[in-house]
């Protein structure tokens, strides 16, 4: 009975659907998070009778029969949708207003790309992730500086001790991608390029396509609470629909197991 192998894929695929808003909820407060979304298809469709086909000479038919044979999970979808803006004060708190993502150095050599603007420095002054991996380009502040400015442009100076005027040491470089939904999550709140996202287009801030940097500020969450639940609940309901379309799938199997002559 096909109800029976159809309900149960529109279960498996809720089940992801679920898992992946639980993942947005857990997240709603995970500085640059972007939510994502499950997109579904249906599946293979058993044809019956073929639309178009003739039923007598000259006649067609202008419908066919075809019986779905379920749904699959087709996507998760990230959506970068700009998160809200929550002032800190912090110096080295930023956030990209606009297109764009700040360039982090992995121990392997690569380049991963995130939205989370929290940076610290760590023992040698070099402007690191809360795991300790390197932005890139590489910027160092020296140890004897007292205030630390980052334009919108990227730019980034500092004020050393017994010194009134700021000294550039640098420039944060932004990238973007053409398809940034293709980008494949590393978790840490890091993102990695693929074939699907295309290559990373750098450059500065403001320029090229690229957002703009404010200091002192972090980017949120893009969750909303209350569009997660709402979503579980259809997705909840979703499920149960289909629980209860195979009950009735067994329930007609056992009528027919039980039929006598």
């Amino acid at each position: 009975m096909r109800a029976l192998w159809s309900a149960a894929s529109g279960m498996m695929a809720q089940e992801l659907n679920v898992d992946t808003i639980a993942n947005n909820l857990a997240n709603v407060n995970t500085t640059g998070f972007k939510k994502q979304r499950v997109e579904f298809q249906d599946l293979l469709y058993e044809t019956l009778r073929e639309p178009g086909s003739a039923a007598a000479e000259g006649v067609e038919l202008p419908t066919g029969i075809q019986v779905g044979l379920g749904t699959r999970t087709a996507a998760t979808r990230k959506l970068f949708a700009q998160g809200t803006f929550q002032e800190t004060g912090n110096a080295l708190d930023l956030v990209i207003e606009g297109n764009g993502f700040f360039q982090i150095l992995m121990p392997n050599g690569t380049v991963a790309y995130t939205r989370a603007g929290a940076f610290k420095l760590d023992s040698e002054g070099n402007v690191v992730t809360s795991d300790g991996f390197p932005l890139e380009p590489p910027l160092v502040i020296p140890a004897d500086a007292t205030a630390i400015s980052v334009g919108n442009d990227g730019t980034v100076s500092v004020t050393t001790a017994g010194s009134t005027e700021p000294t550039t040491i640098g420039q944060i470089q932004l990238a973007r991608f053409a398809n940034p939904a293709g980008l494949r999550n590393l978790g840490h709140s890091l993102l990695a390029a693929t074939a699907a996202s295309g290559e990373a287009v750098t450059g500065a801030p403001g320029a090229e396509g690229l957002g703009s940097i404010a200091q002192g500020m972090l980017e949120m969450s893009n969750v909303k609470v209350v569009e997660e639940m709402v979503n579980m609940i259809t997705a909840q309901r979703a499920y149960e629909a289909n629980s209860q379309a195979i009950k009735i799938a067994d329930d007609m199997l056992q009528i027919a197991n039980n039929t006598r002559r």
